[in-house]
């Protein structure tokens, strides 16, 4: 066998190797019992994995927000800005202050969107529940989609999961490819999951759109994924879009 196809092989084998670990530390995540309990009523109430603040192309600043999350009860929040983690730290010193004065707080998750191609179309990632500041992540966290290798779903899966994060596709009906294409994919590139419930209509109070869901939630059962939900929130209501 010519050595540069044995590289090839011992590099697929390496990244087979990978997705294993990252499959196996995924399963264990402490944030997946609490998305096996997303519901199509769990937002915007009680979840939300999806929504931005002014560290990206948000309306409202990480204490609004925050603010926010705490009049709607919210038991636990990511924060998932465009290529940007920089809401997280003053948004979880809000909520330590709150918390100290004997407020109720939701559980704050690190969470960042990140843009890649999967099946050659241009989707959105978010990332939930990894360290901070890992290295890993450090080709998405500058305000601009990655290029190259990085650019690609299965190597942005990989780096979520080195990072001790989730990968979950968001919105999976706003794409140029149907989410009956994009679902069976996602997995296929190593993602934990999809947001199962958000608002297609982008009304102002936010709802699930009821076929679209209910189809997306059927499908991400069938491949044994992860069911999310966000707002996805970028004007100044977190109950909306």
């Amino acid at each position: 066998m010519p050595v540069g196809a044995a590289c090839g092989l011992n590099g697929k084998r390496l990244r087979q190797a990978e997705a294993m670990a990252s499959s196996v530390h995924s399963a264990s995540h402490p944030l997946r019992p609490v998305l096996e309990r997303v519901t199509p009523e769990s937002c915007p109430t009680q979840f939300n994995f999806h929504c931005h603040t002014t560290c990206s192309d948000g309306s409202l600043r990480p204490d609004q927000l925050g603010s926010q999350a705490i009049q709607l009860g919210l038991e636990h929040l990511a924060v998932t800005d465009h290529h940007s983690t920089k809401a997280y730290r003053p948004l979880q010193a809000w909520l330590k202050r709150e918390q100290e004065r004997g407020g109720q707080t939701p559980q704050l998750w690190t969470g960042m969107e990140i843009s890649c191609l999967l099946e050659g179309c241009l989707v959105h990632v978010l990332a939930l529940g990894f360290e901070l500041d890992h290295r890993a992540l450090a080709p998405y966290g500058d305000g601009q989609s990655a290029v190259g290798e990085a650019l690609q779903a299965p190597e942005v899966a990989l780096r979520i999961h080195d990072a001790g994060g989730l990968a979950l596709l968001a919105h999976p009906g706003r794409y140029r490819l149907p989410f009956q294409r994009l679902i069976p994919a996602a997995a296929q590139a190593g993602l934990d999951g999809a947001e199962a419930y958000y608002d297609y209509e982008m009304q102002a109070s936010w709802r699930p759109t009821p076929v679209v869901c209910e189809a997306v939630a059927a499908l991400l059962e069938k491949h044994a994924l992860l069911r999310s939900c966000g707002t996805d929130t970028h004007g100044l209501e977190l109950r909306g879009r």
